[in-house]
């Protein structure tokens, strides 16, 4: 009998260039195939534990599964300058998957996460002809992400994302490893933030250590990068595999319009949206979420 377990004992992936990351595997490790998820920006690879430990048995068999920290963020070590971008959380990612897994994937990315996945087809379409056996883009955007509204009007927006350069500014010069040593007062914040209606409060407490958690100078350098981000082009590449796109409709980051566009530019794609929810998907509807990735699983075990 296959030894299955809902989540692993941490380890270290030593990249290329000798960083330090902490990745988690989990589930059958002689699985047919691996779901891979990667967390979005300042968060951790604890945002996917509960889609991770359900996934088996949703997709109803045996599925291998791998969370891991990007760099700067939860155990993983810092990136050095110049460092922190999209593009290099896609090189990380393409790394994991040629050297610690064999066989065909599922990918599932959050916010940055799904970013990174568009990158990595940018980047190394040979992946998707070969290895990717489908993909969940979840609450997350091809572009247009240099001046979000938040979801308020106008002028106080363009307020927000000023107070926001400068707080970013402030980050790229600061030293540490952490982005706050308490934790508790960015709750509230994080709070209207990040989730939509009724959210658990161990929820918003583990995004607030997550965030604080994040390595400042870091943060700052990877939301240059979403800035930045603009990956449109790249999706063609995801039409050569089966694709979800999920989104919450109380989403202040990556509002709804953000996943029609990647539903427009990947007409087979399915658009799935969740009434009430925010930012934080895999969290506020873990169990649909679960759903949809096992589909996709159970879609190439089919096929």
């Amino acid at each position: 009998m296959t030894a299955t377990t809902e989540l692993g004992d941490p380890e270290v992936f030593t990249t290329a260039d000798g960083t330090r990351l902490r990745l988690e595997f989990g589930g059958s490790p002689d699985a047919p195939v691996t779901a891979v998820f990667v967390h979005g920006w300042t968060l951790a690879r604890q945002t996917w534990d509960r889609v991770a430990a359900g996934l088996p048995r949703a997709a109803g068999g045996p599925v291998r599964t791998l969370r891991y920290d990007l760099r700067g963020h939860g155990g993983s070590e810092a990136a050095a300058t110049g460092g922190a971008t999209i593009r290099q959380c896609a090189d990380d990612l393409a790394e994991l998957l040629d050297r610690r897994i064999t066989g065909p994937v599922v990918l599932a990315g959050h916010s940055m996460g799904g970013m990174t996945i568009m990158a990595l087809a940018e980047q190394r379409p040979d992946l998707f002809e070969e290895r990717i056996a489908g993909v969940a883009l979840v609450a997350t955007s091809c572009g247009d992400l240099r001046a979000p509204d938040l979801g308020l009007p106008g002028p106080v927006a363009a307020l927000a994302n000023r107070g926001e350069r400068w707080v970013r500014a402030r980050l790229a010069r600061a030293g540490g490893h952490r982005l706050s040593p308490r934790a508790a007062p960015l709750r509230p914040g994080l709070r209207w933030l990040l989730f939509g209606k009724r959210p658990r409060t161990e929820d918003v407490v583990a995004a607030a250590e997550w965030v604080a958690g994040c390595h400042p100078a870091n943060m700052a350098g990877y939301r240059d990068s979403l800035a930045e981000h603009d990956r449109i082009a790249a999706l063609a590449v995801l039409r050569r595999v089966p694709t979800v796109v999920l989104a919450g409709l109380a989403d202040r980051l990556t509002p709804y319009r953000h996943a029609r566009r990647i539903a427009e530019a990947l007409p087979e794609a399915r658009l799935l949206v969740y009434a009430g929810a925010g930012h934080m998907v895999p969290l506020e509807r873990s169990d649909e979420v679960t759903d949809r990735i096992a589909e996709l699983v159970t879609a190439h075990r089919r096929s």
